[in-house]
């Protein structure tokens, strides 16, 4: 799993003027949570240390350096502004070593579908899964085995084989991807 390290600076005052100032000055306002309701912290973060942790596919743990410590934690929710799409607002979670966390990782595929082989078409229906872990085995993705696939089958939630201690959270059968038989295939039988 990849950790993007963030220097985070004190926030003076709170409101809509203070985060007005924090934004002209190419900062963030941003939140971190403590898990179990122990409380938040606001503080800002430069627009630029971002970038790596907010605009990428993955699934990325930051890590916040704020008053002399550092807080291993999630995004839990971003604003963006609706044209520019810089962001305006960003939440964190901080990670309690042991303590379960959900999370939204990407879904990737590997393997070799025969039903592809044979002229089908793949089409995956979810992109996202959501997961139940602790800190330490925390996954930056999820892998769906796809080589079983024939033409016209379905994979589902409940067919993901995941590593010990991630438990997807989604409903099990709720399909992840078809292969769908083309109308030149179907017009042969």
């Amino acid at each position: 799993m990849e950790i993007i390290a963030i220097q985070g600076h004190r926030k003076e005052g709170s409101g809509k003027t203070e985060a007005a100032r924090i934004r002209r000055n190419d900062q963030v306002p941003a939140v971190l949570y403590k898990s179990g309701g122990g409380g938040s912290t606001q503080f800002a973060l430069n627009q630029a240390d971002l970038r790596p942790l907010v605009f990428t596919s993955k699934f990325k743990m930051a890590e916040i350096s704020l008053n002399g410590q550092t807080h291993k934690c999630i995004v839990k929710d971003i604003q963006f502004h609706p044209v520019t799409e810089q962001v305006l607002h960003i939440d964190f979670l901080e990670l309690v070593p042991g303590v379960k966390f959900k999370a939204s990782v990407p879904l990737r595929f590997a393997g070799t579908a025969p039903g592809v082989k044979a002229g089908g078409k793949f089409i995956p229906t979810i992109r996202q899964i959501n997961i139940l872990t602790t800190p330490e085995k925390a996954v930056d993705e999820v892998i769906a085995d796809i080589s079983t696939m024939e033409l016209g089958s379905t994979i589902r939630v409940r067919d993901i084989a995941t590593q010990e201690g991630v438990e997807i959270t989604n409903n099990g059968a709720v399909p992840i991807a078809l292969i769908e038989i083309p109308r030149a295939l179907k017009g042969a039988k």
